[in-house]
């Protein structure tokens, strides 16, 4: 699962696809059939695969070039996890901002597969800055991936200024609305705002246009002039689009094999919140939902659902607008089958 999963659900997305669909936009399975004209892979082999919507069943087809092997010490929630997060983390890094030795980056949602993938590609670079917001519950098991670690509702901008007062080098933002503008303020000199999604859109459980209208209408209008002369670059990523309108398949292939590499290398690694079953996907987005996780959500199709807890609620959220702090609730009462 994936944020973008629930701005599908909720239309928050340009053209959003008519009902009834399948969602999901990422899997790891077994070959069960090929293509005609397909070579490279085996019936039998490990693979994981971008899906242009689908994912979400126990049979997914789709097109060679975005599928690929598994390594053999990586399981199959880890190869679900892999995809989308480090792809979208090392693209934004490497080949949108040019992270180098000795620079600074901020990210959003610090404790999400993206989040916690950023965290993991610094790591490999030497002397790397990263300053990282995430709820306030989430720190203690997220604090060693990170240089400096921010509550999302405190003054990240102060926050940062104060221990690097000239700023920072890259901003990933998958917030949008204000954050867009504080995230331009905190650019160094030819630094590089990458903005990646727009959660701050998803705050009840329906798409809300008041929500819409606020991120957008929060957002800083950009002057290609402030920008030439205050030498900043501002960017967008999406990878679906990248992947399924503008035909880049080739270009992820070649990001992949450098994943695998840090991969195989223990230089990275996918970090799974929970397994879920599929009649779960309730429970499994409310969590999402409510920001909840640390890493990869993964639907399971081999397991079994969880049993009902004695606390255990399975209404969802009615969160309005004026509660977007829900998720900093260390209470929350949706079945956990957490991996231990």
């Amino acid at each position: 699962l994936n944020f973008i999963d629930l701005m599908v659900r909720q239309g928050n997305i340009d053209n959003p696809p008519k009902t009834p669909l399948v969602p999901g936009f990422e899997c790891s399975g077994i070959v069960e059939a090929l293509g005609d004209s397909v070579k490279g892979f085996e019936i039998g082999d490990r693979v994981m695969a971008f899906v242009n919507y689908n994912a979400w069943a126990e049979v997914v087809c789709t097109p060679v070039e975005f599928v690929y092997k598994i390594p053999d010490d990586m399981n199959f929630s880890e190869a679900a996890a892999f995809p989308m997060n480090f792809v979208t983390a090392y693209m934004m890094l490497f080949e949108v901002a040019n992270l180098r030795e000795g620079m600074s980056v901020l990210v959003h949602s610090a404790g999400g597969g993206v989040g916690q993938a950023v965290a993991q590609l610094c790591s490999t670079i030497p002397n790397v800055t990263v300053f990282g917001t995430a709820s306030s519950f989430k720190h203690e098991a997220i604090k060693n991936s990170v240089t400096h670690l921010f509550d999302r509702n405190a003054d990240y901008v102060q926050e940062v200024k104060r221990i690097s007062a000239d700023g920072v080098d890259i901003v990933l933002d998958c917030l949008c609305g204000e954050n867009t503008g504080k995230g331009l303020s905190l650019l160094k000199p030819l630094g590089t705002y990458i903005l990646y999604g727009s959660s701050n859109m998803v705050t009840g459980e329906t798409k809300s246009f008041f929500s819409f209208a606020k991120s957008w209408w929060q957002v800083e209008k950009v002057n290609p002039i402030k920008l030439y002369e205050e030498n900043k670059v501002i960017a967008g990523f999406s990878l679906l689009n990248l992947l399924f309108k503008q035909n880049r398949g080739g270009l992820i292939k070649g990001v992949m094999d450098k994943l695998l590499n840090l991969y195989n290398s223990k230089k990275i690694k996918p970090v799974v919140d929970s397994l879920w079953a599929l009649e779960e996907v309730k429970e499994a987005m409310q969590r999402i939902h409510d920001r909840g996780n640390i890493g990869k959500l993964i639907l399971d199709v081999e397991k079994a659902p969880t049993p009902l807890m004695a606390n255990d609620s399975t209404e969802t959220s009615e969160a309005g607008e004026e509660e977007e702090d829900h998720e900093g609730d260390t209470e929350n009462k949706e079945r956990m089958p957490f991996i231990q």
